[in-house]
């Protein structure tokens, strides 16, 4: 059966703070409607302001992105001795294995696994060939399909400072963080090694971005740094770090990039990491406004910037396709990794004709080699799965081993976040949203600064259809992390004191240090996950990775309010006139005529143009990223509903413009969903289109 996008009452989104009547409004009609602009540590919001590169630029960096000073190392004698040690297949693998490395593509420093091997004599005679043969590579040991064979697994070696096996390709360690460093080898010591910059991008999400630019350069995806990933149907501005890269090289790129484009550079000692961010700031346009009176909308702004909105995950947190991530994570946390498995590869509702077809014929046949041949590059959860089956077959634990480790920690984080949202909503039917109440949890202000730590996470920062692994060792959920003996449970005395308000109040991610409410709450997280058949407090399995008591926990406030909030009511008639400015229309404007190209000028559709991929309205997935030159196609358009004076969309319409600040990890959907009364899914804002 294919699987279904989930609803918000699936996932514990249900209550609202206000009981005041919603409206109607339409959510991203126009990608431009929703812009996001990061907000660095230091509070600064990042702006596009100059698509030029600096005029100081390191003199010995080389031009193109490959070292030429190294010929590539040629193996055939070592690999020819290893096919007598471990047998052609192995050799055949090995061998291709060596030449991605060679190639410089873009899975070509991912391990291979070879042959299951239970002579334990013979792994050491080929642990050791390794060692005196192939100096750039390691070697380590996995569980083989069964419990009495183990395989040998065979990767990159990141700390080997003379690595010869890929043109001298080299790991930076930085935590164990690896970087392209090709063409980067004469670096100026003066210079930081990382080019920081602003990219702006409308309607495609990072790290599709990142892959348009990633493959201009000819670099790896994880040379690139940041701190959060943005929204896909949106316009939005965010910081990124590459290694070792010119300035003059990317600012050469705006001329063949459509939808994206790069600015506001500098070198910097250190390149981003996920979480290095306060928040984010949004400029959010609802049109096509209906309701009974302006008096309603205006009592709703006011009401949202006074008293906020339940904090709840949305629902990218849980897959904006037809992916269930959560269900997935209950799946990794019960052990059960054939079904883990089965879901990650079976077919969905949706998704594009290709990858429908491909997860059927895998369904249906089992064909692992003929499934990859079908699947795309970017769906790396897939593609990782069924590599570690097409050489250990059976071996499903393994198999989601090998998918990158922040992609695969989101399966388990997704469920957390479905407690997490269920704990929210029973606190709100049961207690409200006025008081603090006996057992809640807050953060104890006499041991505290009252400051809140925020990490990573935007709107789609959660998003599980991510084709790439990110250059950090760990997913930072964006939940706050602060240390356990600074929460406390709120007693009679802190009743009577008054010193605690319901804006402190928290609940807590389900983990092995984290307290719970000693109040009626405690009991939604245990009675949800024995109801999915897991234990919050003991581990049905050894694997550190999919055990609840492995995982430290975090806390998270339960009410938020949008800071430096704003709001103004617009009029408007043309349903594609865009409403507000970007930032490159403000760079556009600042640049003499004919500087700076206007995308999609030539028709005067300005946002037609602006997207280099052709957006799926159906499905969540993406295009492959090497299709940057294919353009977008044509916007929604606005449906006839009458305005609030009751005219045709021929005449005037309203629109709702909001502007502002959440800390990361928080949902700028939730605010609207607060706002306007409804569910905040693709699919229901679609049909206010029809």
């Amino acid at each position: 059966m294919a699987m279904k996008t989930a609803e918000e009452h699936e996932v514990g989104i249900s209550c609202f703070i206000s009981d005041l009547p919603g409206f109607r409004g339409i959510l991203k009609q126009r990608y431009s409607d929703f812009i996001v602009n990061e907000v660095d540590r230091d509070g600064t919001v990042v702006q596009l302001s100059s698509l030029d590169a600096p005029q100081e630029e390191p003199e010995s960096s080389q031009e193109n992105g490959t070292n030429t000073s190294d010929n590539v190392v040629s193996y055939a004698s070592q690999i020819e001795s290893f096919k007598s040690l471990a047998g052609d297949s192995d050799a055949v693998l090995l061998e291709e294995f060596i030449n991605k490395i060679n190639a410089g593509g873009e899975d070509g420093v991912s391990p291979i696994v070879l042959s299951p091997d239970s002579d334990k004599s013979h792994r050491k005679a080929m642990h050791n060939f390794f060692k005196e043969n192939f100096k750039f590579l390691v070697t380590d040991v996995v569980d083989g399909p069964d419990a009495s064979s183990k395989c040998i697994r065979v990767r990159l070696n990141s700390a080997e400072p003379n690595n010869k096996g890929k043109n001298s390709k080299k790991r930076k360690e930085r935590g164990d963080k690896p970087f392209d460093s090709r063409g980067s080898e004469n670096w100026p010591k003066n210079v930081g090694k990382f080019l920081r910059f602003h990219l702006y991008k409308e309607n495609k999400d990072t790290h599709e971005a990142l892959g348009v630019i990633g493959n201009m350069l000819s670099v790896q995806p994880k040379s690139f740094g940041f701190a959060g990933t943005k929204d896909k149907r949106a316009v939005t501005t965010q910081r990124v770090t590459v290694y070792k890269q010119r300035a003059s090289r990317l600012a050469s790129l705006n001329k063949r990039l459509f939808g994206i484009k790069l600015g506001d550079f500098c070198y910097v000692k250190e390149g981003l990491c996920l979480g290095q961010l306060l928040g984010n700031r949004f400029t959010i346009t609802l049109r096509g406004i209906v309701a009974d009176s302006e008096d309603i909308i205006k009592a709703s702004a006011d009401a949202l910037g006074r008293h906020g909105f339940i904090n709840y995950f949305g629902l990218q947190r849980f897959g904006s396709g037809s992916l269930p991530t959560h269900l997935i994570g209950a799946a990794l946390l019960q052990g059960e990794w054939k079904l883990a498995v089965d879901m990650i590869l079976d077919p969905r509702d949706g998704e594009k004709s290709a990858i429908a077809k491909a997860r059927k014929y895998y369904k249906e046949s089992s064909d692992v080699v003929g499934t990859l041949k079908q699947l795309p590059r970017y769906l790396v959860a897939e593609r990782a799965v069924l590599q570690t089956l097409k050489t250990s077959p059976g071996n499903y634990l393994q198999a989601l081993k090998s998918i990158p480790r922040t992609l695969r920690m989101l399966y388990v984080h997704s469920y957390q976040s479905y407690l997490w949202n269920h704990a929210a909503s029973k606190r709100v039917q049961k207690y409200g949203t006025e008081n603090v109440v006996l057992g809640d949890l807050v953060y104890c202000k006499e041991n505290s600064t009252g400051k809140v730590t925020e990490s990573v996470g935007s709107e789609y920062a959660e998003d599980c259809s991510g084709r790439y692994d990110s250059n950090n060792e760990d997913e930072i959920s964006g939940e706050i992390h602060e240390e356990i003996d600074s929460v406390k449970v709120v007693d009679v005395e802190d009743l009577n004191s008054g010193y605690y308000t319901i804006d402190d109040v928290i609940l807590p991610m389900p983990g092995s240090r984290i307290k719970y409410p000693t109040n009626h709450i405690a009991n939604v997280y245990e009675d949800l996950a024995k109801k999915d058949g897991i234990s919050l407090t003991e581990s049905v399995h050894n694997v550190e990775d999919f055990s609840i008591t492995s995982i430290t926990g975090c806390y998270r406030r339960v009410f938020q309010k949008p800071i430096n909030f704003e709001w103004e009511l617009l009029t408007y008639s043309d349903s594609n006139k865009q409403l507000v400015e970007t930032d490159l229309d403000k760079v556009n404007k600042s640049k003499p005529m004919g500087t700076v190209k206007q995308m999609g000028a030539a028709n005067g559709k300005n946002e037609e143009a602006f997207d280099c991929i052709r957006e799926l309205e159906s499905s969540n997935d993406v295009v492959k990223v090497e299709n940057y030159s294919e353009i977008a196609g044509e916007e929604i358009k606005l449906p006839h509903d009458e305005s609030l004076s009751g005219s045709s969309s021929q005449d005037s319409q309203i629109a709702l413009k909001l502007s502002f600040t959440l800390p990361a990890s928080c949902y700028a959907t939730m605010a609207i969903r607060e706002l306007l009364k409804t569910s905040t899914s693709v699919a229901y804002h679609k049909t206010l289109n029809q």
